[in-house]
């Protein structure tokens, strides 16, 4: 597999900053890379928090081509991933990294064929070529497991690019849930936290939270914490950690993750298969991006296939989905406590005109 970089699924204001970082990121690696169209290179960079991102990640994967995903999130479906914001110096990491690993990949030589005996008054066969099978590609799974096959919106015509404003930078949401006194969840959305805190139960591991950081300490795993969100949460559980045994105990508990990510957990216990109180479950609910999935939850990028389609009721998702409706409600309730998802109020029907009387009697009745 050549040295060869794409870029796709993406604002142009990002595609320059990227063409301006790779020239540079390139001049350090002694020129070994080329920037290329998308259908004539092997490494595409995709933009996987766009709208459009992820089903040009489908589109590309299924085709073969190896996938960096663009993203500020921890994690992504992706065979690479570059940090958002990202750098000349993240670049050349990650052009350093596949360069590694396409070296380390054996290359196949094609084999010349066996001779074919001649046969006397017989014109010789003409010699074919071994077939070379094409290259694999990586047995890397995707953190999220999508269901076999890609669904039927990544079947559709990527839209084509249009200039976009350049985007702010991306800031943690707002929470839309209610702090419910006495849980996890509230504690964590009500605003009232603040600097360092250890929170642990008998069984499973200690959760370490950066309050006012808005990030935690803890395992990448996310269903050994579902416990937590479970029962009463009085405020002195969250016990204060002063700045040095935050530094020991932090030291060895791995990279800090967003706090958001407990928030979105949190969500998707609390309603046990039920939307969380004050939302209603007759009303049509919408993602207004892309949401991160998580690999420990596979059928949750099925949901989120069937919700990029537009504003739908539980039952009209659970439908297009082929997952159970409680399996929903959690969805949506995990996205509303995160604001990736949102109501969308039922438009009132326009009243309707009154008829006209036709003929020309009609019409002098009415001067």
């Amino acid at each position: 597999m050549s040295l060869t970089i794409g870029l796709a699924g993406m604002d142009p204001a990002t595609e320059a900053a990227l063409k301006a970082a790779f020239l540079e990121a390139n001049e350090r690696l002694a020129g070994r890379w080329q920037l290329l169209p998308e259908t004539q290179a092997d490494h595409i960079v995709v933009d996987m928090d766009s709208m459009y991102g992820p089903m040009s990640w489908l589109r590309l994967h299924a085709s073969g081509k190896r996938v960096v995903g663009l993203t500020s999130a921890m994690r992504t479906q992706t065979d690479f991933r570059l940090s958002r914001p990202f750098s000349v110096d993240t670049l050349t990491a990650l052009l350093q990294e596949i360069a590694g690993e396409v070296a380390s990949q054996p290359s196949v030589e094609p084999q010349a064929p066996s001779p074919t005996p001649a046969v006397p008054g017989t014109a010789a066969a003409p010699a074919v070529a071994t077939a070379i099978e094409p290259d694999a590609g990586s047995d890397r799974q995707p953190d999220s497991a999508a269901s076999p096959g890609p669904p039927a919106a990544a079947s559709q015509p990527e839209p084509s690019a249009t200039p976009e404003p350049e985007a702010e930078p991306e800031r943690e949401p707002e929470p839309v849930v209610a702090a419910t006194a006495g849980n996890l969840l509230g504690w964590l959305t009500s605003g009232e936290l603040r600097g360092h805190l250890r929170y642990r139960r008998p069984s499973g591991p200690t959760l370490l939270i950066d309050a006012d950081g808005r990030t935690y300490h803890g395992p990448s795993a996310l269903k050994p914490l579902m416990q937590y969100f479970e029962g009463e949460v009085a405020r002195q559980d969250l016990e204060s950690v002063d700045d040095g045994a935050w530094e020991q105990e932090t030291a060895g508990a791995g990279a800090a993750q967003p706090l958001l990510r407990l928030v979105w957990l949190g969500g998707l216990v609390s309603g046990q298969g039920r939307l969380l109180p004050g939302y209603d479950p007759g009303a049509k609910y919408q993602l207004n991006r892309w949401p991160q999935t998580e690999r420990e939850f596979p059928r949750h990028f099925r949901i989120a296939t069937a919700m990029m389609k537009g504003p739908a009721k539980l039952e009209d998702i659970a439908e297009a989905s082929g997952i159970a409706l409680g399996e929903i409600a959690d969805f949506v309730n995990a996205n509303l406590a995160t604001g990736v998802a949102e109501p969308v109020a039922e438009q009132p029907a326009e009243p309707a005109a009154p008829p006209r009387s036709g003929g020309l009697l009609g019409r002098l009745r009415g001067r």
